[in-house]
C-alpha cells in the first residue's frame, strides 16, 4: 500500500488518485473484470457440466427405453438412474452446504433405486424399462413438488393467528 505526503504547499506528494503501480495484484482484489494469474477463468465449467451430466443421462434413458444395442447403454442408463433422484433431492435440499447436499442426494438416489427395484420385484412387474419410466416419474414428481414449494407468487401461510 503506498502512503502518500502532503508537502509544504499543501498539495500531495504520490500518485494521481486511481493510479495503481504495474504488477500490483493487491489492488484488483474483488474486481470482476480480473482474470487469475496464468490461466483463464472457469465460471462457464459448472453449467457446462451439470448440461453434459443431463445429456448423459438423456442419452441414457433414451438407450434403455428404446431397447437399443451399445456398449453405452449400461453405463449411461446407470448414470440416468443415479442423476435423475439426485437431482430431485439436492434440489429439494437448497439450503445445506454443497457436499453435504451432494453426500445426502447420493444416498437418496441409490435408496429410491433400490426402493423402485424392490417394490417391481415385490409386485412381479421388473423389467428395465419400467424400472426407468418409475424412477424417472418419481423423480419429476419430487422436482415438482420442489419448485412448487419454491414458487415465489404463492401464498405464505402464517403459523400465528
Amino acid at each position: 500500500m503506498q502512503t502518500t505526503a502532503i508537502n509544504d504547499s499543501g498539495s500531495r506528494d504520490g500518485p494521481p488518485p486511481g493510479h495503481r503501480p504495474p504488477g500490483d495484484r493487491h489492488s484488483d482484489v474483488g474486481r470482476s473484470d480480473r482474470h487469475p494469474p496464468g490461466g483463464r477463468r472457469w465460471t462457464g465449467a459448472v453449467p457446462l457440466c451439470a448440461g453434459a451430466a443431463v445429456g448423459v443421462g438423456a442419452v441414457g434413458a433414451v438407450l434403455a427405453l428404446a431397447d437399443l444395442a451399445s456398449p453405452l447403454r449400461a453405463p449411461f442408463t446407470l448414470f440416468f438412474l443415479l442423476l435423475a433422484p439426485a437431482t430431485a433431492i439436492g434440489a429439494a435440499l437448497g439450503r445445506l452446504d454443497p457436499l453435504g447436499r451432494a453426500v445426502v442426494a447420493g444416498a437418496g438416489a441409490l435408496a429410491a433405486d433400490l426402493l423402485v427395484a424392490e417394490a417391481m420385484l415385490a409386485l412381479h412387474l421388473w423389467s428395465v424399462r419400467g424400472g426407468v419410466v418409475a424412477v424417472a416419474v418419481l423423480s419429476a414428481a419430487a422436482l415438482l413438488l420442489t419448485a412448487l414449494h419454491r414458487w415465489p407468487g404463492r401464498a405464505r401461510r402464517s403459523r400465528t393467528p
